[in-house]
C-alpha cells in the first residue's frame, strides 16, 4: 500500500524530516514586581472563602487570574474536586486505566474539558516513563532522500495519522529512515510506524531490537518482527482492475511497475502475472526505480512504443497516470478509444485531466488512524480484543479513461413510400 502509493505515493524528490521540539517561553520578572494586598484587604488565603469542602480545593481560571495565579491552567486536583473523586480516579479516566465504570470516565472527562485541563507532558514521563511521542517514517527506498508528503497518500495517511495521536494524547514526529544527525537517538519514542518496510528491514529489527514497538503500514514480508500491520488487499484490488478493463473491451494489458522489494509491489506485479496466466495473455510490462521521478515517463514512453503496445495499462504508481497521457499523446493514441488508463492515486488532479483517468485508491486515511491505534493500545498494553492484522478496502474511482465508447452506428433515415 505504501510502495502501492510508491511512486505514486512515493517517488522521492528529496526528503524533508519533521522533528516535533518542545517549544519553552521564558518570563524575566523584575524583582521588585512582587504584586501586593492593600493593607485592607481580605487577609484570609483565597482558598478558604469557599463554601463547601471541594471548593477548598478548586480554583476558577476566573479566581485565578485575578490573584495572579496560573492564568486559564487547570490541574489535576482542580479536576478531582470539581468531578467529585481522588486524583487516582481522575488519572485513570483520563489515561484509559483501571476498572472505571464508562459513566464515571465520561463524567470526568466532561468536567476535565470543561476546565481546560491538559496534563502535564513532563508529569507523565516521570509517571510513566512515557514521552507521549510516536514517529512515523519511510524505509522502502533506504537512503535516497525524498519528500514523501508531497504525494497525496503519504500527505493523507500522514494527515490522519497525526489527528488519531493527538486524539489519544501523543504527538507524532515524522522522521528519516537515515540521518546524517543521529536524529533517532535524540528523540524518545514510545513506538513507531513504518510505512512499506522492506524485506529485513533494518530500521524495523533495530526498533525491536530496543523494545519499541513498531506498526506498519504495509504488510511484512517474511518474519520482520512488527508488531501489528495494517494493509489492503493488494492482489483482489489488481485482479478487479484487470477485470475492469477486460470487460471495457482491453484485449492486451500492460503494467507500469517498481524495482523496490516493498510488499505493495510485488504482490500487485505478481497478481498481474497470475492474471495474465489465467486468460492466457503473454506479460507486457515495464519496470523502473519508483524513486527516479524522471524515471516513470521513460518507462511509459518504452511500454507505448513496444510492437506488442498494450490497448490498456494500469500504473501502480502516482505519476503514471499523467506520465501515460503525455506519452499517449506523443504516439497519437486517443484515451479511451485506443488506449485504456488505469493508476492507483489520491490525487484529485485525475478527476479534472483530459480525459479524466480512472484511479484505485487505498483509503490512506483509514489506514493512518488504524496504524496509531494499534500503536498505542501496544505502547499503553491494552488488550482490544481486535485482530493486530487489519486489511482495509480499497475502491476503483471510474473515470473516462477506462470506460471505451461503443462504436458509433449510422441510422439511415426512414425513407418515405416509394411513388410509382
Amino acid at each position: 500500500m505504501p510502495g502501492a502509493r510508491g511512486p505514486s505515493y512515493k517517488p522521492p524528490t528529496g526528503f524533508v524530516s519533521m522533528v516535533i521540539k518542545g517549544i519553552w517561553s521564558c518570563r524575566n520578572v523584575p524583582v521588585n514586581s512582587e504584586k501586593r494586598i492593600p493593607a485592607n484587604g481580605p487577609t484570609e488565603p483565597y482558598y478558604r472563602l469557599a463554601m463547601t469542602a471541594a471548593g477548598k480545593h478548586q480554583v476558577s481560571r476566573t479566581d485565578l487570574s485575578r490573584r495572579g495565579g496560573r492564568q486559564g491552567r487547570a490541574g489535576i486536583r482542580d479536576v478531582a474536586a470539581a468531578a467529585g473523586v481522588s486524583i487516582t480516579t481522575v488519572s485513570d479516566a483520563l489515561n484509559g486505566k483501571g476498572r472505571l465504570p464508562d459513566a464515571t470516565r465520561r463524567h470526568v472527562r466532561e468536567v476535565a474539558d470543561r476546565l481546560g485541563y491538559r496534563p502535564s507532558a513532563a508529569a507523565r514521563t516521570l509517571r510513566t516513563g512515557k514521552s507521549g511521542l510516536i514517529g512515523l517514517t519511510v524505509t522502502t527506498y533506504g537512503d535516497e532522500p525524498f519528500t514523501f508528503t508531497e504525494f497525496a497518500y503519504f500527505a493523507e495517511m500522514a494527515r490522519a495519522a497525526t489527528s488519531a495521536a493527538l486524539a489519544r494524547g501523543y504527538a507524532l514526529v515524522i522522521l528519516p529512515a537515515t540521518s546524517r544527525h543521529d536524529v533517532w537517538s535524540n528523540v524518545a519514542l514510545d513506538g513507531t510506524v513504518v510505512v512499506d518496510p522492506s524485506d529485513h528491514d533494518p530500521v524495523v529489527s533495530d526498533l525491536v531490537r530496543q523494545g519499541i514497538p513498531v506498526v506498519s503500514d504495509g504488510r511484512p514480508a517474511g518474519t520482520l518482527p512488527v508488531t501489528a500491520w495494517v494493509d489492503n488487499d493488494h492482489e483482489a484490488a489488481v485482479l478487479g482492475i484487470l477485470d475492469h478493463l477486460a470487460a471495457a473491451g482491453a484485449r492486451r494489458i500492460g503494467l507500469l511497475t517498481g524495482t523496490t522489494t516493498d510488499t505493495y509491489t510485488r504482490l500487485s506485479t505478481t497478481a498481474y502475472l497470475h492474471w495474465c496466466e489465467r486468460v492466457g495473455q503473454a506479460p507486457v510490462y515495464e519496470e523502473y526505480p519508483a524513486h527516479d521521478p524522471c524515471a516513470g515517463a521513460v518507462a511509459a514512453d518504452r511500454l507505448l512504443a513496444r510492437p506488442d503496445r498494450p490497448d490498456a495499462v494500469y500504473g501502480l504508481f502516482d505519476p503514471n497516470g499523467t506520465d501515460l497521457l503525455a506519452a499517449a499523446r506523443r504516439y497519437g493514441l486517443r484515451v479511451p478509444d485506443d488506449l485504456l488508463l488505469v493508476c492507483c492515486s489520491e490525487s484529485t488532479v485525475y478527476a479534472t485531466t483530459e480525459p479524466p483517468v480512472t484511479t484505485l485508491s487505498l483509503k490512506p486515511r483509514r489506514i493512518g488512524t488504524a496504524v496509531v491505534q494499534l500503536l498505542i493500545d501496544a505502547i499503553e498494553g491494552l488488550d482490544t480484543g481486535q485482530p493486530v492484522e487489519q486489511v482495509i478496502p480499497t475502491e476503483l474511482i471510474v473515470r473516462t479513461s477506462s470506460e471505451r465508447r461503443p462504436p458509433r452506428t449510422t441510422v439511415s433515415p426512414p425513407r418515405g413510400p416509394a411513388t410509382p
